[in-house]
């Protein structure tokens, strides 16, 4: 399993929005500048992140945008789900989705939630704070 790069630049953002300890907004030309991500991802990422409530923004002079709840709110799973959608180890647990050779006679379909829950409860279990905190 394998997060994309997209996901991947979400968290990276995310981390350093939290050290801005969320109460001052920043604009996407700093946090491209601040994290080594091209500024088209960056707005393309605030976009995402603000329509799944995890940033708050706001246009015009003195404008950028912040946290939307405090970093220890704000879960590792939120924001992956932010970008890739709901955590799914498989498509055949997708609703709507019928496209496995193997339905209707597979005996683990059943079971796949249950590992859907497992990966998506660590991920939750991570704050971003914790994610700030762990300095390399």
């Amino acid at each position: 399993m394998r997060l994309s790069s997209l996901a991947d630049y979400a968290v990276v953002m995310m981390s350093a929005c939290a050290r801005h300890c969320g109460g001052t907004r920043t604009n996407a030309g700093q946090l491209a500048e601040e994290t080594g991500i091209p500024l088209p991802t960056v707005q393309k990422l605030v976009s995402r992140l603000s329509a799944a409530g995890l940033l708050r923004s706001a246009r015009g002079a003195g404008g950028g945008f912040k946290l939307a709840r405090p970093a220890a709110a704000i879960s590792l799973a939120e924001i992956v789900e932010a970008i890739e959608g709901p955590i799914a180890m498989t498509a055949c647990v997708e609703k709507g989705r019928h496209d496995c050779g193997l339905e209707g006679a597979c005996n683990v379909q059943a079971h796949w939630p249950i590992v859907n829950q497992a990966v998506r409860g660590a991920l939750a279990g991570v704050p971003l704070t914790q994610l700030v905190e762990m300095r390399a």
